[in-house]
């Protein structure tokens, strides 16, 4: 490995970290700097959230502890046989980064994975390192997630979610099949022994801390993971089922979803193009729609087409769903419980709850409803008022194309 100044090492392990969307930092516990004792805050002035347009926080240091690998997983670009420039940090290297782009108001923490380097106990012992020197020696009380290792020994992930708000291990690809083909070193087994750790940890966290206010607290934050969409044959069909039993068994905050780019010296067992980034949205709008919309698992996969079980790309998965069941429709808004109210093409959960406590009090119009929501056209065929009653849901084709989008939004959107 070639020698590199310190700005040589942060533009290749920043950008190779790029590929990682599980980075969020919602949802920590409060660590005031009150009084001028230790670095940083998760709370309070000067503290903010960047989000990029497709829901990545960017005010965390994103950065791999090192590019290099000793697995040779087909899909990553710092596989063992991937012609890329290798770069390695240092644990103090990566504290010294942390604290001088925090006080510089640059981020607001540090989101660190890696490489597996010697070996999976090495490596995480590093990242655990890095950790410890920010809490322990510096006292810095700002946001730190940290991915961790499947195969690492118990204690050491146990160690990190001590230091960390948040940890993550990703399960990679949505079926056992796919993991199997492309990263046959890792195992689907031992990843989601790992997950299974974690939440017990965070469980008994949480037990001990309603006893004991002096309980140490473990990833507070919680544990997320991450998904390759469109690396693999599987389907969104495959991909929401999932998510759904990892949110389930593990308890996450969150599965993220990216994309797979194609990279450079690629496997022939890759597929040449990257999936549409519209694939990747409706994904996460899926996802939405099990979180806070109260659907089953198995009712956002019926928004999919049946014969392909992948979700439509030109209308939300929402929609569809709608679409596809008619029958449910129209709905009344002076009378349907939430549940139905949720379904409501074009409602959301805020416009749901201004219903429900307004109609407490009084009948709504339609035009109560169109100040409750972007697009009243979208809402009307769906929903009845106290002036409102759709005579019939039209044919197919034509309520698809007076409530989904137009082309030009969706080449927009891509764009």
């Amino acid at each position: 490995m070639a020698q590199l100044d310190l700005r040589g090492k942060l533009e290749i392990l920043a950008d190779a970290a790029k590929y990682d969307a599980s980075c969020a930092s919602s949802g920590t516990a409060k660590r005031s700097s009150a009084g001028g004792k230790g670095i940083g805050s998760t709370e309070g002035m000067g503290i903010c959230h960047a989000y990029a347009p497709d829901g990545r926080c960017i005010s965390l240091l994103k950065i791999l502890l090192t590019n290099a690998c000793v697995f040779d997983c087909h899909y990553c670009i710092n596989r063992k046989s991937s012609n890329v420039r290798r770069a390695r940090f240092t644990p103090e290297e990566v504290v010294d980064l942390t604290l001088s782009f925090y006080k510089r108001n640059y981020i607001e923490g540090l989101f660190l994975s890696s490489g597996i380097i010697r070996s999976s106990d090495y490596t995480m012992e590093q990242i655990v390192r890095v950790a410890r020197l920010l809490r322990e020696e510096h006292d810095f009380r700002g946001y730190i997630h940290l991915k961790t290792i499947p195969d690492a020994d118990p204690e050491l992930v146990h160690q990190a979610g001590l230091y960390a708000d948040r940890v993550s291990i990703n399960v990679e690809l949505p079926t056992v099949a796919g993991l199997t083909r492309l990263a046959p070193e890792k195992s689907a087994a031992r990843i989601e022994g790992a997950m299974r750790g974690v939440r017990t940890a965070i469980d008994d966290s949480g037990d001990a801390g309603k006893r004991y206010k002096s309980a140490p607290k473990f990833a507070p934050a919680g544990q997320s993971t991450q998904m390759i969409v469109g690396a693999d044959a599987a389907t969104d069909g495959d991909i929401i089922t999932r998510a759904a039993g990892l949110y389930g068994r593990f308890n996450l905050r969150r599965v993220y979803y990216s994309a797979f780019s194609p990279i450079p010296d690629a496997s022939a067992v890759l597929p040449l193009q990257r999936p549409p980034l519209m694939r990747e949205h409706r994904l996460y709008q899926s996802d939405w729609l099990m979180r806070f919309y109260e659907y089953q698992p198995g009712e956002v996969a019926d928004a999919a087409d049946p014969a392909t079980g992948m979700l439509p790309l030109d209308m939300d998965p929402k929609l569809a769903w709608a679409l596809r069941f008619r029958e449910r429709f129209p709905v009344d808004v002076n009378r349907a419980p939430r549940e139905a109210l949720l379904r409501v093409p074009g409602l959301g959960v805020k416009a749901v709850d201004a219903i429900l406590a307004t109609r407490r009090w009084r009948r709504l119009r339609l035009a109560d409803v169109a100040r409750l929501t972007a697009s009243i056209a979208k809402v009307r065929p769906f929903l009845i008022a106290e002036d409102w009653r759709p005579v019939a849901l039209a044919d197919r084709a034509d309520l698809r194309s007076l409530v989904a989008p137009k082309r030009e939004q969706l080449e927009l959107f891509a764009a």
